[in-house]
């Protein structure tokens, strides 16, 4: 059971007083010894910790104008528990979203998948993703969606992701993106994956394969990036300054996209 070591630093300036939702800590199904600091000039701020809808941790801030730094770190033993799901779950994850435009995409899937069955689905569509798009740093804007992105063809990982979910979705696969962290990935920063319900679970799919699917850490999970980006901003504004993420672990194995696995 490989042990894992995930953080990040963020740093801010803000221009004027603003609340702030930040979702960096690790879910709540994850067993983890972790640490949580926000100061602002200097100076300790204590945040709120919400909980949403979906079972995320958002920790919120009310900050006042001057430079603002998150600092979070977690030691993680083992895998976490296995996600929970109900029927509405599995409906909500085959609509169409935002940034997942399964209704548009879906004579695209029939043509591409329309004989491919079962769990098979999942390495096809990772494959054919990872295939047709290029890893391009700054390729795309924080509006993309997964439309966009097959007609650019490229993008970062939360592109890969939105167009698996809006591909596997057109086939009637419940589908749903994850932040994590994850260990391996270079350059390292924030990561996003799709899930896919199959055979009573979720499995990941990376169609990036930029880092073991078994050593991801989940941060939190939605419809797309609307509901799992690590930093909101409301009713002031900011600038982002900086961003480092950390996250190894004892082992790095190898990944095979043909394989289910679980993100824990």
């Amino acid at each position: 059971m490989t042990a894992r070591s995930v953080g990040c630093e963020i740093r801010l300036d803000v221009d004027q007083p603003v609340r702030l939702a930040f979702q960096v800590a690790v879910a709540s199904d994850v067993e983890a010894v972790e640490r949580l600091e926000f100061r602002t000039d200097g100076r300790p701020i204590d945040p709120t910790e919400l909980t949403d809808a979906a079972g995320n941790r958002l920790h919120v801030v009310d900050a006042p104008a001057g430079p603002l730094e998150c600092s979070y770190t977690a030691e993680v033993p083992g895998r976490a528990r296995e996600a929970s799901v109900n029927a509405a779950d599995l409906l909500t994850y085959l609509r169409p979203s935002r940034y997942a435009e399964s209704d548009r995409l879906a004579a695209t899937a029939a043509a591409e998948f329309g004989g491919v069955e079962g769990v098979d689905r999942l390495a096809a569509v990772s494959s054919w993703v990872g295939t047709r798009l290029s890893y391009v740093p700054g390729s795309s804007s924080p509006t993309d969606g997964a439309v966009q992105t097959l007609l650019a063809r490229q993008g970062v990982c939360r592109d890969y992701a939105h167009l698996v979910v809006a591909l596997l979705r057109a086939l009637d696969v419940p589908a749903r993106l994850a932040a994590v962290y994850a260990p391996g990935l270079d350059p390292m920063d924030f990561h996003a994956v799709a899930e896919a319900w199959v055979e009573g679970a979720w499995h990941v799919v990376d169609a990036t394969t930029l880092a073991p699917r078994e050593t991801l850490v989940r941060i939190a999970t939605g419809r797309d990036a609307a509901d799992t980006a690590f930093l909101s901003a409301y009713g002031g504004a900011i600038r982002l300054e900086s961003v480092e993420v950390t996250a190894v672990a004892d082992e790095l194995p190898d990944d095979d996209v043909r394989r289910l696995v679980r993100l824990g």
